[in-house]
């Protein structure tokens, strides 16, 4: 079949691809008159997508524990600060359920064998990064339907897709993630409404900052080994991710050419899925 003959194929270039010829000419989102809401957004990941989507236009609800911290990066973006514990679902319940875009970044860690792994803690762990999650979507899907317009993105991890020893509730909570953002794509499709999950390596945050130096404690080694030997031994690409380079493809997610991609996970990772 000749694509040519279709426009919107995929050899079509022309003007007649109402999706496709408009996604071609404006890659970059312009978000002006959404509003989108952020967990984790004090710091890292979550603050780096809360400079880049105020800067293409939304006002964004900086959501974090760390009150002071979200103030500022509030005060910077033109944003609205939520002090939130995201354990606690009563106050979960209590955000905004009139955003656009969602994007479900929050999370911790904790290192540990399963056999020592603090059984609070793990369950710690799942409420944030799971629940709270769940709890957000469905607090603003009925709006976003409504709409017919709407964006999930879950920051997952490489650990999404892949296991590693001694991080049984990250790995269990980010797997989980990455199932509740097929099932919203599969609900969501037919009124407008993507989900996806963006799965980066490590990221230069102060969570990857934290486990480095636990890292280098415990094998008696430095921060740069614990980096090249141990963090990017299974990536071919031999450097930690930065924050911008995440919530660019975040925001990618929320623009013109991504219409057509949900229910996906979006490897950032250097090449450790490729094995």
């Amino acid at each position: 079949m000749d694509s040519r003959i279709f426009p919107g194929g995929t050899g079509s270039t022309g003007a007649t691809s109402a999706t496709g010829a408009t996604a071609a000419r404006s890659p970059a989102a312009d978000l002006a008159g959404r509003k989108a809401l952020v967990t984790g957004a004090a710091s890292g990941i979550g603050r780096a997508c809360a400079r880049a989507f105020a800067e293409a236009g939304a006002h964004v609800y900086v959501v974090d524990l760390a009150g002071e911290a979200a103030e500022r990066v509030a005060a910077e973006v033109g944003g609205t600060a939520l002090v939130v514990d995201l354990s606690v679902a009563e106050a979960v319940e209590g955000l905004p359920a009139d955003a656009d875009i969602v994007v479900n970044n929050a999370g911790l860690q904790h290192v540990a064998p399963i056999h020592d792994f603090p059984p609070e803690r793990f369950t710690l762990i799942q409420r944030v990064m799971v629940e709270a999650p769940f709890r957000i979507v469905r607090r603003t899907l009925p709006a976003m339907y409504e709409r017919g317009w709407g964006r999930i993105v879950n920051i997952s991890s490489v650990h999404g897709l892949r296991a590693s020893p001694f991080k049984s509730a990250y790995v269990t909570a980010k797997h989980a993630l990455e199932g509740f953002s097929k099932v919203t794509a599969l609900e969501g499709a037919a009124h407008g409404v993507t989900s996806n999950c963006v799965n980066p390596g490590y990221v230069r945050t102060p969570l990857v900052e934290n486990q480095i130096a636990a890292q280098a404690l415990a094998h008696g080694i430095s921060a740069a080994d614990v980096v090249e030997d141990i963090m990017l031994d299974r990536t071919a690409i031999k450097r930690l991710i930065e924050p911008e380079e995440v919530a660019a493809a975040a925001l990618w997610l929320c623009g013109p050419a991504s219409g057509y991609v949900t229910g996906a996970s979006l490897p950032l990772d250097g090449g450790w899925t490729a094995h």
